[in-house]
C-alpha cells in the first residue's frame, strides 16, 4: 500500500450539493428554502427553544425541587450499622468514614434508632436520637458529646 493509492470506499464521498442552479437540478428557483418567510431569507434566524409562539417546552414543565446551600447536609446512620464500625468499643466520625459508612464530609452525622445493638460501645462527637441514646445505653455503653 502506498500513500499516493489510498481512496475513500466507493459511495463514502458525496458531491457537494449546488442549489439555485436551473430547474433541471431539483434545486433551482428557491433552493430547496420553500416559499417565503423567516427561513426563506438570508440571515433567517430563531431563538434556541422558540416554537413559533408556542409556550416552549423548558416554560411548559413544572419547576421541581430545591437545594439549599445554606442547609445543613447531616447523614443518617442507623444504630445496626454501629457495631461494625466500632473500633475498639469506640464510634467516631473517623471510623464511620475508614468503613465507608459516611462518605463525603457531612456537616453532622446522627445516630437514630434503626436495628438493634448487642455491644457496648462509647459513641463520641456525634448526634444521637433520643431513642438511639436509650438502646445504646441499655446495651451498656454510652453517648458523649
Amino acid at each position: 500500500m502506498k500513500l499516493n493509492t489510498i481512496a475513500p470506499a466507493e459511495g463514502a464521498k458525496k458531491s457537494r450539493r449546488r442549489v439555485g442552479r436551473g430547474i433541471g437540478s431539483g434545486l433551482g428557483k428557491t433552493a430547496g428554502r420553500g416559499h417565503k418567510g423567516q427561513h426563506a431569507r438570508s440571515g433567517g434566524y430563531h431563538k434556541v427553544g422558540f416554537e413559533g409562539g408556542q409556550m416552549p417546552l423548558q416554560r411548559r414543565i413544572p419547576k421541581r425541587g430545591f437545594r439549599n446551600s445554606l442547609g445543613n447536609r447531616v447523614v443518617e446512620v442507623a444504630l445496626s450499622q454501629l457495631e461494625v464500625a466500632a473500633v475498639s468499643g469506640m464510634v467516631d466520625l473517623e471510623g464511620l468514614k475508614v468503613r465507608r459508612i459516611v462518605r463525603g464530609s457531612p456537616d453532622a452525622v446522627k445516630i437514630i434508632l434503626s436495628g438493634e445493638i448487642t455491644q457496648a460501645l462509647t459513641v463520641r462527637g456525634l448526634r444521637v436520637s433520643a431513642g438511639a441514646r436509650a438502646a445504646i445505653e441499655k446495651a451498656g455503653g454510652k453517648v458523649e458529646e
